[in-house]
């Protein structure tokens, strides 16, 4: 690899996969590893982060791993924390943590509207706002949120809580990106589109009677014909977390 991350410290949020395979914060916390950033692995399941560890030991890389329910603010500060004490500083964050669930309004439960505002808007909130004073002090940093197309379009089903939340992270983005610009942290939004991720696979399919009909018709929607893959996502956040992007921020790409 190039080393484009060389001597940056980057947290990943939601660095596990969710099931067998790659999901967007597993592969992103390889890639960044692979261009030689220390990774600060954050997850929930802190076996699934064990998991991304173990792939970045086996090529040589730095991670440390930590488990955190990121929707909680004690364990973000403790996790924000954990991290200054381990690396010294933070570089990039990277908020990768995301639920998805098919329905309308008329669908889906009250209850589970509020999780997945707190999963996908919330954690953004509160790992930034943990972050910020670490990186104004260092004089600078990078933090992207990963959002989705479905804050702009439909993904062909209803999702009506999700794209709620992807629209709630580009303004969110936007607005980091404006206010802290002066102190050279950038904020960057990624949008991917239909992914073949284990996410998709687990909450998405519940929405269909055969994975296989699912995949058939999400990669007849791509203008490729194909889904992209937790790689996709991953090379796009190497190239907002680098040095390379130093005077992109506040995009959505």
């Amino acid at each position: 690899m190039s080393g484009k991350l060389e001597g940056l410290v980057a947290v990943v949020c939601g660095a596990g996969s969710s099931g067998p395979g790659w999901g967007n914060g597993k592969a992103c916390a390889v890639q960044f590893a692979r261009e030689g950033a220390q990774v600060f692995a954050v997850d929930i399941s802190p076996e699934a982060a064990a998991e991304t560890k173990g792939i970045i030991d086996g090529e040589g890389g730095d991670c440390v791993v930590y488990g955190a329910d990121v929707t909680d603010s004690h364990a973000v500060e403790g996790l924000v924390k954990a991290c200054i004490e381990t690396y010294g500083r933070v570089d990039v964050l990277h908020n990768n943590v995301g639920i998805v669930e098919p329905g309308g309004p008329e669908e889906i439960k009250e209850a589970n509207w509020d999780r997945l505002i707190d999963v996908n808007v919330k954690s953004m909130y509160l790992t930034t706002k943990n972050v910020l004073p670490h990186m104004i002090e260092a004089g600078g940093g990078a933090i992207i949120n990963v959002s989705s197309i479905a804050s702009f379009y439909s993904l062909g089903y209803p999702c009506v809580s999700y794209s709620a939340s992807k629209g709630a992270v580009n303004a969110l983005t936007r607005n980091i990106a404006t206010q802290y610009a002066k102190h050279q942290i950038r904020c960057n939004a990624i949008l991917p589109g239909l992914m073949d991720t284990p996410l998709i696979r687990g909450a998405v399919s519940s929405a269909y009677d055969d994975v296989d009909v699912m995949v058939r018709e999400r990669n007849a929607l791509c203008p490729m014909g194909r889904m992209g893959d937790a790689w996709d996502d991953a090379h796009s956040a190497e190239i907002l977390a680098s040095n390379a992007s130093r005077y992109i921020t506040g995009i959505e790409l």
